[in-house]
């Protein structure tokens, strides 16, 4: 299991931006933290903090029946089995405060690669009351450093493109605007951008 309690490390030698205490920008003071490899016990709360935040940051964009829709064990269900299928190349982060699970990211390595990367961040989701505390920029360290040792030479990330908050994360962690495209998700009709990090290797 990995965990890491806070410690200081250089993003720059995952995902290749700058020093973690300035691309931060830091305005919530949540204490210490952990993060952790994500288990299949951990399904249940991961499935709520993912619902949870598309509530919250989606209203006004997505339509409130399908935001309000959404079910927990349905979700649970689908994590279950990434969890059980979780490895290097297809891994679960988790972070923790005092035992309770505020956050988590996912990714994964891509047997095609997409627009030229080989591998993609595929979910990051934090409690809002969490949120700007360094977090989301520790659960993307952990899951680059994870994918590079699986071999993934760069990361690919999809966001909606009206969530302005992920977009701005992304950006400040180094991450390249790359594309703009239409597509569909449970018949609805979504603009989602994609950024990219053009390296991720462990220096």
């Amino acid at each position: 299991m990995s965990v890491d309690k806070k410690k200081t490390k250089n993003l720059s030698k995952v995902v290749n931006v700058t020093d973690v205490d300035e691309v931060a920008d830091f305005t919530n003071i949540v204490g210490d933290f952990l993060v952790r490899r994500g288990t299949v016990a951990d399904a249940a709360v991961i499935a709520a903090v993912r619902i949870d935040s598309w509530r919250t940051t989606y209203r006004g964009i997505l339509p409130v029946a399908y935001l309000d829709g959404m079910k927990v064990d349905q979700s649970t269900a689908i994590w279950t089995r990434i969890l059980q299928a979780a490895s290097d190349a297809a891994c679960v982060f988790v972070a923790e405060i005092n035992g309770e699970i505020v956050g988590f990211a996912a990714g994964m390595t891509l047997a095609e690669p997409k627009l030229g990367f080989d591998s993609e961040l595929t979910a990051i989701y934090l409690i809002p009351s969490v949120q700007r505390a360094g977090i989301g920029r520790r659960l993307v360290a952990h899951v680059a450093t994870t994918l590079a040792s699986a071999g993934a030479g760069n990361m690919l990330a999809w966001v909606l493109a009206q969530n302005e908050i992920a977009r701005q994360f992304y950006t400040k962690l180094g991450a390249e605007l790359l594309t703009e495209q239409t597509f569909q998700w449970d018949d609805l009709e979504m603009q989602e951008v994609g950024y990219g990090w053009r390296t991720i290797r462990v220096n």
